[in-house]
């Protein structure tokens, strides 16, 4: 019996990471991430990369009408935002004090806490 290999990449953020957008119409928008899509390595992210949907009227939305929301983005147009600095950073893996395997900010030093 062969054991299955994991081929998904480890991924750099996270769900509640605060994240600024590198590229793409929302160029410069921070936001939270809201949730991470693992199969298409993609994220929503709070305020960015906003679309319009048409919705029909239902119990939800009882007029119907155009509604903005926001649509995935890329990660790799994502840069987790250093909590010391304000600015974006790149992300590195640590062990802490207690042998556990953590996220660090690369500009600072400092441990990625959610």
């Amino acid at each position: 019996m062969e054991k299955k290999k994991n081929t998904q990449p480890k991924l750099k953020i996270r769900k509640g990471d605060l994240v600024q957008v590198i590229a793409g119409d929302s160029k410069g928008k921070q936001g939270k991430i809201l949730e991470v899509i693992l199969k298409d390595n993609r994220a929503i992210v709070e305020g960015a990369n906003m679309v319009s949907r048409h919705t029909k009227p239902n119990a939800a939305t009882p007029n119907g009408g155009i509604i903005k929301k926001e649509a995935a983005i890329h990660i790799s147009n994502l840069m987790v935002v250093d909590a010391k600095t304000g600015k974006p950073t790149r992300v590195g893996r640590q062990e802490n004090a207690e042998g556990k395997l953590v996220r660090i900010a690369k500009k600072s030093g400092e441990e990625i806490k959610q």
